[in-house]
């Protein structure tokens, strides 16, 4: 649990009390590469922080698979709209490579937002975060060229071909993976 911990005291010093509790809570899981953490339909339960892996989060639309988002080491991972209102997901969360995980549920994340006010902080700071990279991520998608959605991709996850398929990263991008390929070759 230490990476889980360490983001966390990054944020905001943790209580003797808060730690205890989060060593109680806090559950570790080991699962292989391909697992499914949620499917549309589900209401996503739990929150999620990667020690080690890669995970995506990815939709289909007109039959096609589309991929939102990709998560690694030191990342939290949730689906935000069905974790947050409780209603069933659109969005399937898959793990890319074998990965280990540090989870809570959705009652013990309140629970400890209850118990322990500078908790509240580092869940406000944690949802800024994300929320400003899914708001950058649409940006890019919407703005950019892509070429330079490609080229920051690789400034922010280098290794990411290392990882992903192809045609995960090509439909993140919004191109096709030939297209991908290309812009491959002339880097």
């Amino acid at each position: 649990m230490g990476p889980f911990l360490q983001v966390c005291q990054t944020i905001c010093p943790l209580s003797d009390g808060l730690q205890l509790a989060l060593t109680q809570l806090v559950r570790r899981e080991e699962l292989p590469r391909r697992h499914q953490l949620l499917q549309p339909g589900q209401v996503a339960g739990r929150l999620y922080f990667v020690e080690r892996g890669v995970v995506r989060g990815y939709s289909l639309h007109e039959g096609k698979d589309v991929s939102a988002w990709f998560m690694r080491d030191g990342d939290f991972v949730v689906s935000i709209l069905s974790f947050f209102s409780r209603q069933p997901s659109h969005e399937y969360v898959e793990l890319l490579t074998d990965c280990v995980l540090w989870s809570l549920s959705w009652e013990q994340l309140q629970q400890l937002y209850r118990q322990f006010p500078e908790f509240n902080f580092v869940g406000r700071v944690l949802t800024e975060r994300y929320y400003v990279l899914s708001e950058q991520r649409a940006l890019r998608l919407r703005m950019l060229p892509a070429a330079e959605r490609y080229q920051l991709l690789l400034r922010d996850f280098p290794a990411i071909f290392q990882h992903v398929p192809l045609k995960h990263i090509a439909s993140h991008l919004g191109l096709t993976p030939e297209t991908l390929s290309r812009l491959r070759a002339r880097a």
